[in-house]
């Protein structure tokens, strides 16, 4: 099998548009939740969620091609020309045939979907769709725009799994390289679903937190009075490459991944397994896929959603699968701060691992107030500021209605 590193990085979250920003955002445990901008939230019950805030697309694409986009796919587009440049690439030097881009999305372009539809029904009953609608609106678009724009004419294709979406990317992005089927791949994800019936179907299902009072600390993941999750938007990329080809070229290197997982729950559409089976294997599949013993891990960034099912769940799976060793482990929920990114969450989450290892430090849990009795206290779930730690390798994990679960591992990366 072959090594694969990670030689680029790019981001656009609601605490922050770009690497740096983003990083300055973990560092100093900022919450990206505000009032809902994107449309009138007069009438629901939840109204502030973590939107991305000053981008102008215009910074990065033509008029034209802004309003040929979806906002996800306009996201993962910035993203990745940003993990692209970073990681250096000569595109006129790499073989474009060995080059691919790997994309995750939960849901895709649900507001042109809308936004259509609406445009629909105040018409005549006329079908005057726009001929975008599609091409806009279909999951696997934004992995098109990008290798399009690039000339990569690799594999290509979209991952679909709600929250878990980004870190299958990154998996099977993982695969093909350390397989030999390419030399390098785009992968990461996008998301923004912060619509009229994104933020509606959410809320009908009380998924979401109600803390409009206090919106800065509604997402509150472990604390005893969470009440739901925040949803957010944004993308996430990074560059994966085979370690030989990535040397060849003279590429920075910031980690490399060793392992990753993929399981069901096999129990219901959106609860987790109470017990969290299907959270305890994929973890074991991954460190067994890694070759790592329990010992290696020193953080994991959990899906930590801020649900009251979903974050005991969790904790009681690490304890199942580290036991003891657990309590040596930082753990650390970077939902608190960006919401939750839905299909883009996995790539996001794992940028900050990677940024974790590289700046030695733990990215924090914000909004910590009151200790859930149904967690066990003696775990270090990283509250409220961040924690300076020498990180040689942690495991982020990812898990989406359905049932989906999917963890990777990243490590230090050593010559």
């Amino acid at each position: 099998m072959k090594r694969v590193v990670i030689t680029g990085l790019g981001a656009v979250t609601p605490i922050g548009n770009t690497i740096p920003a983003f990083l300055e955002g973990l560092q100093k445990g900022i919450s990206g939740a505000a009032d809902i901008t994107r449309f009138d939230n007069t009438h629901y019950k939840t109204k502030f969620a973590c939107e991305v805030k000053g981008l102008n697309p215009e910074e990065f694409l033509d008029r034209k091609e802004v309003r040929h986009l979806d906002n996800f796919a306009m996201f993962g587009i910035v993203a990745a020309d940003e993990a692209i440049r970073d990681s250096g690439i000569e595109v006129e030097k790499v073989d474009p045939d060995r080059v691919g881009v790997i994309f995750g999305t939960g849901i895709g372009g649900l507001r042109t979907l809308e936004n259509e539809y609406e445009a629909y029904i105040r018409g005549d009953g006329t079908p005057r769709f726009s001929p975008f609608l599609i091409p806009k609106m279909i999951a696997d678009i934004a992995p098109g725009h990008i290798s399009i724009r690039y000339g990569f004419r690799g594999i290509n294709y979209s991952t679909v799994s709600a929250c878990a979406s980004s870190t299958h990317a990154l998996m099977n992005a993982f695969d093909y390289i350390r397989l030999g089927r390419n030399d390098i791949i785009i992968a990461g994800g996008a998301e923004s679903t912060i619509t009229p019936m994104g933020v509606g179907g959410f809320s009908s299902m009380k998924a979401l937190s109600t803390r409009n009072d206090d919106c800065k600390t509604a997402s509150r993941p472990f604390d005893r009075d969470r009440d739901g999750f925040v949803v957010g938007e944004g993308a996430g990329v990074l560059v994966l490459e085979e370690l030989e080809h990535a040397r060849q070229r003279g590429a920075k290197i910031y980690a490399e991944v060793v392992g990753a997982g993929a399981t069901a729950d096999a129990y219901h559409i959106t609860a987790p397994h109470p017990e969290g089976l299907g959270a305890r294997k994929v973890m074991e599949i991954a460190l067994k896929d890694a070759g790592m013993s329990l010992d290696d891990i020193d953080y994991i960034n959990v899906h930590g959603t801020s649900t009251p099912l979903g974050d005991i769940a969790e904790t009681r799976a690490i304890q199942h699968v580290f036991g003891d060793k657990a309590y040596k482990l930082n753990i650390s929920s970077t939902k608190s701060m960006t919401g939750h990114l839905l299909g883009a969450a996995g790539a996001v989450e794992t940028i900050a691992g990677v940024l974790g290892i590289n700046h030695r430090f733990v990215p924090p849990t914000i909004n910590h107030f009151t200790d859930d009795p149904e967690i066990d206290p003696k775990l270090n779930l990283t509250f409220n500021e961040a924690q300076e730690r020498d990180i040689r390798a942690f495991l982020s994990n990812t898990f989406g209605f359905g049932g989906h679960n999917s963890s990777i591992i990243v490590k230090k990366f050593e010559g």
